[in-house]
């Protein structure tokens, strides 16, 4: 089957969602099918393109009359997928409902073609708390039009446990992982008495790593045996690191504990730079304030990179793919400080391989999640 898969922006080496979407493409043709991948680019003298796999389909310009026609025409789309005789539409939603995009879904349904639309994150207002008055002025459009756009697909893709999300009905799977590109954990000695834990992200307070900081703060107000240091890899924000109205930051904890001696701020690592410090740390730290969010159930790529790893890990929400997992240390869902005693206890509790980490997840595959969205449209 033809498939064209839509995203409405770039794809970028290191970026995560990056990795993500081509391994869903990836994960479609492993299936069999022919699979054309859509986006959006500027390229080096600034032309804003659509582009589909390397070709450009239509060349908007440059300027802002380039940056107002890239959100509204859709038409180079539409007239390629109908000449390729394309018979399914993966759209990769960007929060962008708005008349132009439900034009676009029922063009290309009055074409006879099927269309299921993903929704990366829901609910997702409130990860929008704090931002720009005009990040904020697009979000206020998509929700005056989502539902109709939601009415115009098939079914939307959801990693969350709705069953319907803005009144459709939803194909509920997991973030996958591609195996290719994520190497198991080939742990390096270390000093004794001794462990390091690793937060990889692009920092943002739902991830709530100043739990952890505060966390630590407690623990190190009394001598200590066991010396617990903590590594943030990935970019962090002002209002992150400094606090904002949606968390209180983790300079303050540091200076207010008097740990920076165990904070360690790596800033982007990619590649083996990013290989090497996973074998250097013993336990990894996924999101610990998504309730901030208005979320509880979500199944985050993190996670399923970590168990990849074979590293164990801690993290707050439901997830229902690793809740009941052995590697797993559940943190509770509130604004507590991770109890450092409690995680140590944990991780002491046992011994830990990788490799058994890594194959309790195999079933996570991309090319078993998308033959999931493919077989329950198809059917209907």
């Amino acid at each position: 089957m033809k498939i064209l898969y839509l995203t409405y922006h770039g794809l970028s080496e290191h970026s995560g969602i990056s990795k993500k979407i081509l391994a869903q493409v990836e994960g479609l043709r492993q299936n069999g099918h022919d699979v054309y991948l859509c986006t959006y680019i500027v390229d080096e003298q600034g032309q804003r393109k659509r582009m589909v796999n390397d070709v450009c389909i239509e060349n908007y310009g440059i300027g802002t009359w380039a940056k107002i026609k890239k959100r509204f025409c859709y038409g180079s789309i539409i007239r390629f997928a109908i000449q390729q005789v394309v018979e399914f539409v993966y759209i990769r939603s960007f929060n962008n409902a708005n008349p132009m995009t439900i034009k676009l879904v029922k063009k290309l349904k009055s074409a006879g073609m099927k269309v299921v639309m993903e929704i990366p994150t829901y609910p997702y207002d409130r990860e929008y708390d704090g931002a720009s008055w005009r990040i904020k002025a697009n979000l206020y459009i998509d929700q005056l039009f989502r539902k109709q756009l939601a009415k115009q697909v098939d079914k939307i893709v959801t990693f969350s446990d709705a069953d319907t999300i803005f009144g459709q009905n939803t194909i509920r799977i997991s973030n996958g992982i591609d195996f290719n590109q994520i190497p198991i954990q080939q742990k390096t000695p270390r000093k004794p008495n001794e462990i390091h834990l690793l937060g990889v992200a692009e920092v943002h307070y739902w991830h709530g790593f100043d739990r952890l900081i505060e966390g630590l703060g407690k623990y190190y107000q009394q001598e200590r045996e066991v010396k617990v240091f903590f590594h943030i890899v990935g970019g962090v924000a002002n209002g992150e690191m400094y606090g904002n109205e949606n968390s209180p930051g983790f300079k303050p904890f540091i200076e207010k504990y008097n740990i920076s001696e165990y904070i360690y701020f790596h800033g982007q690592m990619y590649g083996k730079e990013l290989d090497k410090i996973f074998n250097e740390c013993d336990f990894a730290i996924g999101s610990l304030g998504r309730h901030r969010t208005g979320i509880n159930k979500i199944k985050t790529l993190k996670n399923r990179e970590y168990a990849a790893r074979g590293i164990p890990f801690i993290y707050s929400e439901t997830d229902e793919d690793f809740d009941s997992m052995p590697y797993v240390l559940k943190a509770p869902d509130d604004e507590t400080p991770i109890n450092i005693e409690k995680l140590l206890n944990f991780y002491f509790s046992q011994e830990w391989d990788a490799y058994s980490i890594r194959n309790s997840i195999t079933h996570l595959s991309w090319k078993e999640q998308m033959a999931t969205v493919i077989r329950e449209t198809i059917k209907l």
